[in-house]
Formats: structure tokens, sequence, C-alpha cells
């Protein structure tokens, strides 16, 4: 009772099956899905900051982007290099990528992912 059911789906899938990021993964709850592959999965952001704003979420469930780092460079890698694939295929002359980790830097799903936003000029100090 209030216990979380984990399906492993391959070498590194974990899907815990009350998370809404998981349930995309599975095709569970609709979304547009602009890239994946074994460790990543990329779709448009519902509420874009930018004219580009992809959030890029690596099929194991892991809370933050430092459980990621832990458990896989290799899938760690995997999210940035497909942001840059992301980018380069939509033309973008420069991008920012931002992990948020915690509720006080903004994070309100707490499966990791990656934001690729681009599109127009970046101001410095974000947020």
């Amino acid at each position: 009772m209030g216990r979380r059911r984990i399906q492993r789906r391959s070498r590194y899938t974990c899907i815990m099956s009350d998370c809404l990021f998981c349930k995309i993964i599975e095709g569970v709850i609709p979304a547009d899905i602009v890239f994946r592959n074994e460790n990543v999965v990329a779709f448009n952001d519902l509420n874009p900051q930018a004219p580009t704003h992809v959030l890029l979420i690596p099929t194991l469930h892991t809370e933050n982007a430092a459980g990621v780092a832990r458990n896989s460079a290799t899938i760690t890698a995997d999210l940035f290099l497909a942001a840059d694939q992301i980018a380069n295929d939509r033309g973008l002359n420069g991008y920012r990528t931002v992990f948020n980790t915690g509720e006080d830097a903004g994070q309100t799903v707490f499966h990791a992912h990656l934001h690729l936003l681009g599109g127009r000029p970046m101001a410095w100090p974000p947020g």
C-alpha cells in the first residue's frame, strides 16, 4: 500500500507508474515527440519560454541530473547530444540547456529533464 510500481523496460529504462514523464515515455500520455532513442525522449514543452523549448527526458527514471550522472554517463551524454541534434535540425544559431534541480530551482516534475531553449536572444543572468 502506497508503494509505486517500478517496471524495467531495457538495460537503462526504469518506469515509475505514477510519474508524468514516465507515462509520456510509455505513450500513455500524448506529447509532441520530436526525438526518441533508447535513452532519451524529447518533446515540445506545453508552456514554451522561447520559440524552441524542448524537454529532453532520460528513459531511466531518476529525480534529477545528478541522479542521471550517477547512474549512467552514457545517458547523460545522450541527453546533450540529442539537444545538439535537435538544435541543429531547427537551425538554431545558439541555444541554452538547463536542468532545474529541486523545488527552489523551479523543478515541478521530479523526473530529470533537460530544457533546450533557443530561437531568441537569451539574457544573463537567467531568472
